[in-house]
């Protein structure tokens, strides 16, 4: 990993953290410490290209009404009274040109510049910005927020709210997931999937941001990293690794 990417306690300029990097620390600050700090980073999985296609066509989706200022179809089933809302920055904080840009705030009080890579903004008839995310599953479950791995999902939108917020947007406190589900039931593939289309929302609480940001600086200052996680996967394989190479 390049050292510029990395912190330095010893520079006066801001340091970028990812929405994704804040979810690291919360699930393991000696993972997040040796990823940010030393450049030592979590094996990686190959990125999901069908969820990929899937975010691309539903934004491309929502693009056309939002030329029309028009409501989809879904927001007038789920009566949310609102349009996909138009802004000249709404490439940048999508990162339709790749370059990594997205939706940035800064903390001043910790010089931690909060980041994080949207798909899609509305506004509701009071003027109030609504965060919105795509997400593709495939599941004969009911689709809701509740699952042990869905609280990132909602961490995801308060993180969002919050950088909104901090960049002078009067923001909704709710929020919705856009969910494309995947069926299963059809006699034949025939080459075609065949979604369902929902919406959940959430009503967010962003509180728990700043907090969190004190933290991780902390931690990224600190000169030792952090006792390993109990509950970490990635921490009880290196222990463990560690025991069966010193017999």
């Amino acid at each position: 990993m390049r050292k510029y990417f990395l912190f330095n306690p010893n520079s006066v300029d801001s340091f970028k953290i990812s929405r994704s990097k804040i979810d690291l620390f919360i699930e393991c600050p000696r993972c997040f410490y040796f990823d940010r700090r030393i450049g030592i980073k979590r094996p990686g999985f190959p990125a999901f290209s069908l969820n990929s296609a899937v975010d691309a066509l539903l934004k491309n989706e929502f693009d056309l009404l939002r030329k029309n200022g028009k409501p989809h179809e879904l927001m007038v089933k789920y009566k949310i009274d609102a349009v996909p809302f138009v802004h000249p920055d709404l490439g940048i904080w999508r990162d339709d040109t790749h370059h990594f840009t997205g939706a940035k705030a800064l903390h001043q009080e910790t010089n931690l510049m909060v980041d994080g890579i949207i798909d899609d903004v509305w506004i509701d008839k009071a003027g109030n910005l609504i965060m919105v995310d795509y997400k593709s599953t495939s599941t004969q479950k009911e689709i809701n927020l509740e699952d042990q791995y869905k609280q990132g999902y909602k961490r995801q939108i308060e993180i969002y709210q919050w950088i909104f917020r901090q960049k002078g947007f009067p923001v909704s406190s709710t929020g919705y997931f856009v969910f494309a589900n995947a069926g299963r039931t059809r006699s034949s593939f025939d080459g075609r999937l065949e979604f369902e289309m929902s919406i959940v929302p959430h009503l967010g609480d962003d509180s728990w941001v700043a907090p969190t940001l004190f933290k991780i600086k902390d931690c990224l200052r600190a000169d030792d990293p952090p006792d390993p996680v109990e509950t970490c996967e990635y921490c009880t394989f290196t222990k463990e690794f560690s025991r069966a190479t010193e017999k």
